[in-house]
């Protein structure tokens, strides 16, 4: 899996709401109504990530949970982070 330019990563966030690219990573932040909620969704995306055999960085915040999504053995961001963020998105809508 090859390492996407600025460019190609930057377009392909238009269709992710809320993600940012810095450095090597993307990354969004959600926010819930309370802590367990928060944690429900952790959970899914684990499950998610781990079909995927793709795991992002996770920094939960009380109601607020930061997805950070980087493929380290390319030191950057690759197609499968994409791929993971538009499932954390989906799960997201779907709860």
């Amino acid at each position: 899996m090859a390492r996407l330019s600025s460019e190609e990563i930057r377009a392909k966030l238009g269709a992710l709401k809320g993600w940012e690219f810095n450095g090597d990573a993307i990354r969004k932040q959600f926010q819930f109504k309370d802590f367990m909620d928060a944690i429900a969704f952790v959970n899914r995306v684990a499950e998610i990530a781990e079909a995927a055999d793709h795991h992002p960085d996770i920094l939960i915040n009380y109601r607020r949970v930061t997805f950070t999504c980087s493929t380290h053995t390319e030191h950057g961001v690759t197609d499968k982070d994409l791929r993971l963020a538009e499932n954390i998105e989906m799960a997201f809508e779907a709860a």
